[in-house]
């Protein structure tokens, strides 16, 4: 053990309340109906039903994946009369995003719990 390089790194770790923060929203981007949603808002604010378009789910879906993704503080929103929209909450937010697409689409990642079929499709 190098007991020097072990006490560095421990001083640098976030507080154990910041890393269950940290895994919450991980825990949130990991969700591929949820990712959808945020993806989508990479363009731009769009109202909850536009959402549920792209989306491919139900508005009511919609509107509960962002009430937890705004209790996150991962989208905002915005009130017009009866209307809400929805963006992205901050620029961190986007980077996320735009870090794990990019990754994706330069990796080819291994996923021994999936068949072959769920190989090809892609």
């Amino acid at each position: 053990m190098d007991p020097e390089r072990v006490a560095a790194v421990r001083s640098r770790m976030p507080s154990e309340a910041d890393l269950v923060d940290t895994a919450d929203i991980f825990g949130l981007l990991g969700d591929p109906r949820r990712l959808s949603l945020l993806l989508a808002l990479v363009e731009g604010e769009m109202c909850v039903c536009d959402l549920a378009v792209v989306s491919g789910l139900s508005e009511s879906a919609t509107s509960h994946a962002l009430r937890l993704l705004r209790a996150h503080r991962v989208v905002s929103v915005r009130r017009a009369g009866r209307m809400a929209y929805y963006r992205l909450d901050d620029a961190h937010v986007r980077m996320l995003l735009d870090l794990a697409v990019a990754h994706t689409e330069h990796t080819d990642a291994i996923h021994p719990e999936r068949d072959e079929s769920d190989l090809t499709e892609r």
